[in-house]
Order: C-alpha cells, then sequence, then structure tokens
C-alpha cells in the first residue's frame, strides 16, 4: 500500500468508496450514520466532497493501483464543531475499501495524518464521527489512539438529533 496526495481528480474514486460504506452500513440496519442513499445520489454530498477535495490536504491510498482509502485533512474542523484553542489538524473525511475491512487502511492513513501533524508542528489531531447505535466507530479510533473529548449533536430536521463524538489524540 501506499499514500499519495489527493486532488480533485480522485472524486470518482472517493464517491465509490463512500457510496460503497452506505451499502454496508445499510446491509448491516445501520443508516443512522449517512442514511440508505449512495453519497452520488445527493448533490449536496457530491458537492461537499469535491469542495474538500480541491480545498483540503488530501491522502489517497492504493493498492495495485486502486484506490483503497481517502482522508482529508484541514486546519479548522466541520462548520457543527467549535474550533481547537491550540492549532491542531483535523481529519474531516476518512473512508476506506469496505471489501478490504481489517487490513490496515484506516491505521495507515491515520499514521500519515499524525506524520503531517507532527510535519506542521501542531498539537493535536481531532476528528467527529458518528457516536450513535454500537459505538463501533468511536472504538475503531480510540484503537487508531484518540480519545473522546467529548460528545455533540446536530440537528438534520430529523426526529432525532445526529449523535456524534469528537475525539482528539495528542501529537
Amino acid at each position: 500500500m501506499r499514500v499519495r496526495t489527493g486532488s480533485v481528480s480522485d472524486l470518482p474514486a472517493a464517491m465509490g468508496l463512500l457510496d460503497a460504506a452506505v451499502a454496508w452500513l445499510a446491509s448491516q440496519g445501520r443508516t443512522g450514520q449517512w442514511g440508505e442513499a449512495p453519497f452520488s445520489s445527493v448533490e449536496a454530498r457530491v458537492e461537499q466532497i469535491r469542495t474538500m477535495l480541491s480545498e483540503r490536504t488530501v491522502r489517497i491510498a492504493e493498492t495495485d493501483g486502486q484506490v483503497v482509502g481517502v482522508c482529508v485533512l484541514a486546519d479548522e474542523p466541520l462548520p457543527y464543531v467549535d474550533p481547537a484553542p491550540i492549532p491542531e489538524l483535523y481529519l474531516q473525511l476518512l473512508v476506506t475499501d469496505r471489501a478490504r475491512s481489517g487490513s490496515g487502511i484506516g491505521r495507515t492513513l491515520v499514521d500519515d495524518a499524525v506524520e503531517i501533524a507532527r510535519q506542521r508542528g501542531v498539537a493535536q489531531l481531532r476528528l467527529d464521527c458518528y457516536a450513535g447505535d454500537d459505538q463501533a466507530l468511536v472504538r475503531t479510533y480510540e484503537g487508531f489512539g484518540f480519545a473522546l473529548e467529548r460528545r455533540f449533536t446536530v440537528d438534520t430536521g430529523q426526529p432525532e438529533p445526529w449523535p456524534g463524538a469528537i475525539l482528539r489524540m495528542q501529537i
């Protein structure tokens, strides 16, 4: 596996990974995170990912020339998360090939993000993630070395707010 810098030209691969992740979650009845509709079928989501790939630090994991993971890093969190009082790198998106689950793609991209944070001289790496259902995603990030900072909710206009967690890793 190799990690390279990505760009908006990686949009089709990123959307494919996101669509596969939504389908995988839905197949398990876990629609609370991203719903059931493929990312590529919602123009606002496509534009969000296009903007991320155009304006932020994008890291792409590849195996045999195939994109197997996408990580998007920024100097600030997404709008629904308060900025940190200290310099940080914020992991805004991490998606990996569900067919290769357990092969270390996520760990490789997180390790790469830590190295970028060190190079930039920032004090921490943070992210937010879905914190509903069985908390599996929170535990996954804790396994990568992140610690729970706090929980929060986002009003999405649905009957129940979207449950999230902010996790932090000291650099």
